[in-house]
């Protein structure tokens, strides 16, 4: 699957106490049009999976070549995703990724256990588009790139 282009997201929510989690993705993919379904896979091994088994809303971030740091450090396990900048809150406070190419409030639809991972399928309840039409990143041979 390592040839197989994929778009890059960050997905955040609030756990416990509202403590902000999230994870970088390449497995995030458009569902149904009605209602607006997506989908995104997440490692049941991630520092965050407690806080998506159990959540009743998450934020989606579709990431510009601009993002790798960000995309690098939520990739990172054991790192503290949320210490620095580039960061910012949805219209219902949740952590969002500043100047994405595409916001996604999402309500949680559903979660199916699959393999060692665990899809989460998200209702889109809100998005909004960043300026401009720039390149996404991608993710491709076990690295971060972006299109010509």
């Amino acid at each position: 699957m390592a040839r197989f282009a994929a778009g890059v997201v960050v997905v955040t929510t609030l756990g416990e106490g509202g403590l902000p989690r999230g994870f970088t993705a390449s497995s995030f993919c458009s569902v149904s049009l009605h209602p607006p379904l997506v989908l995104v896979c997440l490692a049941n091994s991630a520092d965050s999976f407690g806080a998506f088994a159990s959540c009743g809303h998450f934020a989606v971030s579709v990431l510009g070549p601009e993002h790798r740091p960000l995309a690098e450090r939520f990739a990172t396990k054991g790192a503290d995703k949320f210490a620095s900048d580039g960061l910012s809150r949805t219209p219902g406070g949740l952590p969002a990724v500043a100047g994405a190419l595409v916001e996604l409030d999402c309500e949680t639809h559903a979660r199916h256990p699959a393999g060692d991972h665990t899809i989460l399928i998200g209702q889109v309840s809100g998005a909004r588009l960043g300026e401009g039409a720039r390149t996404p990143m991608v993710y491709y041979e076990r690295s971060f790139r972006f299109l010509a």
